[in-house]
């Protein structure tokens, strides 16, 4: 025998020596105080809740949470479908948002008081859903979406589920949901199912080059790619962005290109960020899948309440783009309808008495939800379907802090608007200046550009973060900067009231080849507020956006700029309804940077921006005309 196994043989030996006897061995213990059989908990929502993977035409299955009022009968639906969790979305009581519902007076909200059916929905891939995740799929026909299934087959086929198989419902089914669950509103719109009886899609994302998520005009809004690579890397939706830094302005500087970041971070492996690396320009990816182009083209079924916020810093375009397009299909004048609040994204399912430092007078989101979503749903998902007092356009004008009830929006700018000059020495009036051109010039330094807000600039959704209310953020705090230029009028004699489209039109040269523009319309508060003394002197930003210079004159083709020539741009900036008070004074700026909210021109024309090398980022004089023929100017929708 050899060594190892007289070894083995010893071991054995010794270890059946040492043994205790079969009967003296002591039984492991489990050392827990849970109960071999859970409890039953009394549920004590009044509501009962269901989950079902509800198979969809393709054979995946999307994980489905119901919640049913105890005893309810003859009640109708009304679903939202995210990519948030569905589980996590209802919490503890079934409301129309995932937010408190609680509104402080009468003790429920509106959706939850109504006694609806509420049904939340995981789409495709994400969370406990079978199937792949895209991001914002393209409808079913169009070349980027090769399968047979889209979010507004699933909805048909989820719909369709519904009313054959929930007894307590009356078949009749609403659809809504905020941001991206607003897109999901308005994707059932495509081929609505005939039980599918009114959508409220809320700050909608709808076209996400133009004006919602991904793009302004051009510019890459680079800060949303931590929500890219949450979003999909994981069907948890739980892969951290980690920079290491608590100053986004630092971090994305030093980062360099936003297509260089993206390749430090993981993000470049992202499947929609390749499709954004791929479509920089506003070409057929970006059109096709649009929702105000798509729904368009589509016959008008299902009445619609679009939900905007005035001062939504994520998805301001998309509501009114989409009213702009369904409105005129609207011969009746019942079927399409607006409601504008001074609202942050999605802060008409919360509390809305302010923004920032900015106070309405008045709890402005409860009041739309009892006044204008509360009878405008029970009117098309209530059985009786009660009669409701709800005007085609509710808005909110700020300045006066009042409501208004409207026959119909102004979405596109005025041929008749009034024309704003930026004038020589800083001035800013409604006659023209007099004499020949003139410029005012300043200095675009790509290594130090203009921060979108205070730094140190906070990750966008890190804990303390108050990236809500940026757009309401005291312009004072760039107003002093040399690359930043600003045009003010006297203190107003009597009120100057706009509701509209304001659009700019500016005229302007490059020592670059390519160049961004932002302009900003601004309400300065007077100095020495008797009433509230903190808001002395405030520079209110009521309407602003950014302008990628290259595509001047089609947004489908970059073109470089020729350097030093003046050239015009023109662009709307977001809708507004505000009342300019006496002894205010408006104001104007503008400067080529709003970082690192959007990515660096180079101010280099480059194919490609997101592959934009170091030595590309080149400092550039901008030269604004103030004079002459081709003065810049803002045409406002001033009501006269």
């Amino acid at each position: 025998m050899n060594r190892p196994l007289l070894l083995a043989s010893a071991f054995a030996l010794l270890a059946t020596a040492g043994a205790a006897p079969a009967q003296q061995r002591v039984k492991p213990v489990t050392w827990t105080e849970r109960p071999a059989t859970p409890p039953v908990v009394p549920d004590a929502y009044g509501y009962t809740r269901r989950v079902v993977d509800i198979p969809m035409r393709d054979g995946i299955k999307l994980h489905t949470v119901i919640a049913i009022p105890k005893g309810g009968r003859d009640l109708g639906i009304l679903m939202t479908r995210t990519p948030y969790d569905a589980e996590s979305a209802l919490g503890a009581n079934p409301s129309g948002y995932a937010a408190p519902t609680d509104d402080g007076t009468t003790g429920a909200d509106p959706i939850t008081a109504g006694g609806y059916i509420r049904v939340f929905q995981d789409v495709r891939g994400m969370h406990k859903s079978q199937g792949g995740y895209v991001m914002n799929p393209a409808p079913v026909g169009t070349p980027f979406n090769p399968s047979k299934v889209d979010d507004s087959t699933d909805t048909y086929d989820t719909i369709d589920w519904l009313v054959k198989n929930v007894k307590e419902s009356n078949g009749r089914v609403g659809i809504t949901g905020i941001s991206y669950d607003g897109f999901l509103s308005l994707m059932p719109l495509i081929n609505p199912h005939p039980a599918l009886k009114v959508a409220v899609p809320m700050n909608p994302m709808v076209d996400g080059w133009r004006g919602d998520d991904w793009f302004h005009n051009g510019a890459f809004r680079q800060t949303m790619m931590p929500y890219i690579l949450s979003q999909q890397a994981t069907a948890a939706a739980d892969t951290p962005f980690r920079t290491g830094y608590s100053d986004d302005y630092e971090y994305y500087l030093k980062g360099g290109s936003a297509g260089a970041i993206a390749a430090a971070t993981g993000v470049d492996k992202m499947g929609f960020f390749q499709k954004i690396l791929e479509h920089p320009t506003y070409d057929s990816y970006w059109q096709s899948q649009a929702m105000d182009k798509v729904l368009a083209g589509q016959p008008l079924k299902v009445p619609v309440m679009l939900v905007d916020g005035l001062w939504d810093q994520e998805d301001i375009y998309g509501a009114p783009a989409v009213y702009r397009a369904l409105k005129p299909k609207d011969t009746r004048g019942d079927m399409v309808f607006l409601s504008a609040g001074p609202w942050f994204h999605g802060q008409e399912a919360g509390n809305g008495d302010a923004l920032g430092a900015i106070k309405w007078d008045s709890d402005t989101a409860k009041w739309w939800r009892r006044n204008v979503l509360a009878p405008f749903l029970a009117h098309y998902l209530k059985s009786d379907q009660p009669a409701m007092d709800v005007a085609p356009v509710t808005i909110f004008r700020t300045g006066t802090n009042e409501w208004q009830r409207l026959q119909s929006w102004p979405t596109v700018a005025a041929a008749s608007a009034t024309r704003l000059y930026l004038k020589p020495g800083g001035v800013l009036g409604f006659t023209p200046a007099d004499g020949t051109a003139q410029t005012v010039d300043y200095v675009s330094d790509p290594a130090a550009p203009v921060s979108f807000r205070v730094r140190p600039n906070k990750p966008t959704y890190a804990p303390g973060s108050t990236w809500r209310q940026w757009l309401v953020d005291d312009q004072r705090a760039v107003s002093g900067r040399p690359d930043v230029i600003t045009f003010e009028t006297e203190p107003l004699t009597q009120a100057v009231t706009v509701a509209g489209v304001p659009e700019v039109h500016l005229n302007a040269s490059t020592s670059g080849t390519d160049s961004d523009w932002v302009v900003k319309l601004i309400d300065v508060y007077p100095e020495g507020l008797k009433a509230d003394t903190t808001m002395g002197g405030y520079q209110l930003a009521v309407s602003m956006d950014i302008f990628r210079g290259r595509y001047r004159e089609s947004l489908s083709q970059a073109k470089a700029l020729t350097p030093n020539v003046p050239l015009g741009y023109q662009f709307a900036l977001p809708m507004v309804n505000h009342v300019f008070q006496p002894g205010h004074r408006i104001m104007v700026q503008v400067q080529s940077s709003w970082f690192p909210l959007y990515d660096r021109n180079p101010q280099t024309f480059v194919p490609n921006i997101f592959r934009a090398q170091p030595a590309d980022y080149v400092k550039a004089t901008q030269k604004v005309t103030v004079a002459g023929p081709d003065e810049s100017f803002i045409a406002l929708p001033v009501v006269k």
